[in-house]
């Protein structure tokens, strides 16, 4: 059985292959993932929960940089 996860990255591999094939921005693809994803969690959750969670992956975007609530 598949994980939301797995069916996922499933979906965008083969939109990266359209992607490529077509000859389209990769950017403009991630963009409009994004965009997409909003519109799917706006059937269920509010506008300001959505916001909180994009601001927390926003702010935690670096790889290297620890998060605020980890200790050393």
């Amino acid at each position: 059985m598949s994980t939301p996860t797995e069916v996922a990255q499933n979906a965008i591999a083969a939109g990266l292959k359209e992607i490529e094939k077509a000859g389209l921005s990769e950017d403009a693809f991630a963009r409009a993932l994004i965009n997409e994803a909003i519109g799917i969690s706006r059937r269920t959750r509010s506008v300001s929960d959505i916001a909180s969670e994009l601001e927390f992956i926003a702010e935690n975007l670096d790889d290297d940089q620890e998060y605020t609530f980890m200790r050393p």
